[in-house]
């Protein structure tokens, strides 16, 4: 019997994405994408879709009834700057829908829960090379905060309720295929564009802000993975450390001067240095490495040479 799947916040930067990979897998019938609006019409248009406002629950577990659905990936959420602008809003969307989601999975609802955590998480007080899987988390931002809280929450409802929830401390995720969605880490997708269109970036982080970063590729592929994975290889329940490469802006700059001699950056820090501030350089990602066998595949200048090929499509 295949898997009936839910994809709340279909219409975002990642939820897209996985949108379009799950049907691969699972086939289109029985993969339902969802979101507050018909934001996205590739995703509208593309399979199943229904308007689901991830803080009601009633429209939440309505559309579960509805298409019968197992399996929950919850990815609606407000991201870090866009957070901090809007601070009660965004603690009120990313615990509420988390709660919704926990307890459909308590009631018997549905069987398994995907809930994306973050980088986020960690704070200023975090070691920041090569963070370890368990550390001190003291974040400083309202998305943070709700990460932080989602994972205790995760972890206690698999430890009192048996619920099968699974997730990954995503870093920054780049992609051609979508825009970002108001992070810290944008300026890696930003920097692309701008490279094609204009051979120049004004940056709103400072040249060494090192942070740690992933291809849309690999975080789609982590979380198939995982969400594939045995339950009983599944040994964290609150959220995994999740890895690919870590770069500056000047990294960034130099892979794209590769292939764009006359590229050129400039900088212009904004309030989101000091978030980028107090996250984490590098992580240590070994327990999904060793739990699940997680491993990436795109390197700094493999992610450059995909995002300028893609993007050259675009805009010539």
């Amino acid at each position: 019997m295949s898997s009936k799947i839910l994809i709340i916040g279909a219409c975002g930067q990642i939820g897209s994405e996985l949108t379009f990979k799950l049907r691969s897998i699972y086939g289109d019938d029985n993969v339902v994408a969802s979101d507050i609006s018909y934001s996205n019409l590739d995703i509208v248009n593309s399979g199943l879709f229904e308007i689901v406002d991830a803080k009601d629950y009633a429209s939440v577990k309505t559309c579960v009834e509805k298409f019968n659905i197992d399996t929950v990936y919850l990815m609606a959420a407000m991201l870090s700057a866009t957070g901090e602008k809007y601070p009660m809003e965004a603690w009120d969307l990313n615990m509420t829908s988390l709660f919704h989601v926990l307890n459909l999975a308590k009631d018997n609802f549905i069987k398994k829960v995907f809930w994306p955590s973050s980088i986020a998480v960690f704070g200023p007080t975090t070691p920041k090379e090569y963070t370890p899987q368990y550390t001190i988390m003291e974040p400083t931002t309202v998305y943070g905060m709700t990460k932080q809280v989602g994972e205790r929450w995760c972890e206690y409802y698999f430890n009192k309720y048996q619920v099968d929830v699974r997730s990954l401390r995503y870093p920054g995720i780049i992609s051609w295929k979508t825009l970002p969605g108001g992070g810290t880490t944008d300026y890696a997708v930003e920097i692309y564009h701008e490279a094609i269109k204009n051979k120049s970036y004004e940056c709103f982080l400072k040249d060494e802000s090192e942070l740690p970063m992933m291809f849309m590729d690999d975080a789609i592929k982590a979380t198939v993975d995982i969400m594939q994975a045995k339950a009983e290889d599944i040994k964290i329940r609150s959220s995994y450390n999740l890895a690919a490469v870590s770069f500056t802006p000047e990294d960034i700059t130099e892979s794209i001067k590769k292939q764009i001699p006359e590229f050129e950056i400039s900088y212009k820090p904004d309030y989101r240095q000091d978030i980028a501030n107090s996250w984490p350089k590098s992580i240590n990602d070994s327990y999904a490495r060793q739990d699940w066998k997680w491993k990436h595949q795109f390197s700094l200048d493999d992610i450059t040479e995909e995002m300028l090929s893609q993007l050259r499509k675009k805009y010539n």
